[in-house]
């Protein structure tokens, strides 16, 4: 990255997002070499105008800002940093310097493929999900039908509770599948948002 310090007297403003929620966390600022040690640490870290040093986000409290990506903005003075916090961010306990809470709603499913990816490339033993990558496409698709069996069931004769639960286990097994065909479910949002007239 050729980024410019020089356009806030060796300063860069850097935004912290989590990068499971994408929500905004807080905002900070860098030198050169708080930049540095984030590359170095992982860990974001910061420039204290206040206190006229490097410090590393958690360094008292724990809270670490644990990074998983950093881009620039056009202009080569700004930084856009992905992190999983460990904890609160704000120093007031609250989950962001915004005051948001920090939850992870629907992004949790792209969070869940990712994971799922993970564990198609490494292919642990004793994992469930390598198990189904194991059996190959036709079982996965089997395990897709039977999981929908199951949520039609609990709809029209079960509890709400178990509707939840079985309609769960079809996402699961939804996602493993399109793992292994090369797909995302992102991608499902794609194709329902084209098809949505509004």
């Amino acid at each position: 990255m050729a980024l410019d310090f020089e356009k806030m007297n060796g300063l860069l403003p850097a935004i912290i997002q989590d990068a499971r929620t994408k929500n905004v966390l807080m905002l900070g600022f860098m030198n050169k070499e708080a930049y540095e040690k984030t590359l170095e640490l992982n860990k974001v870290t910061f420039y204290s105008r206040t206190r006229n040093r490097l410090w590393t986000k958690g360094e008292e409290s724990g809270n670490f800002l644990n990074v998983v990506s950093i881009a620039e903005d056009c202009d080569h003075d700004t930084l856009l940093i992905k992190a999983i916090p460990e904890g609160p961010v704000c120093h007031t306990g609250s989950a962001t310097c915004f005051c948001d809470s920090n939850e992870m709603g629907i992004e949790f499913l792209s969070y869940l493929q990712d994971f799922i990816c993970k564990r198609h490339e490494e292919m642990p033993e004793k994992s469930y999900t390598t198990s189904l990558f194991n059996s190959g496409v036709n079982r996965m698709a089997q395990k897709v039908g039977e999981e929908a069996v199951e949520t039609v069931i609990e709809a029209t004769n079960g509890t709400d509770d178990r509707l939840i639960y079985e309609a769960s286990d079809l996402i699961y097994h939804l996602i493993v599948l399109l793992t292994s065909k090369g797909h995302r479910i992102e991608e499902l949002a794609a194709e329902l948002q084209k098809r949505h007239k509004g």
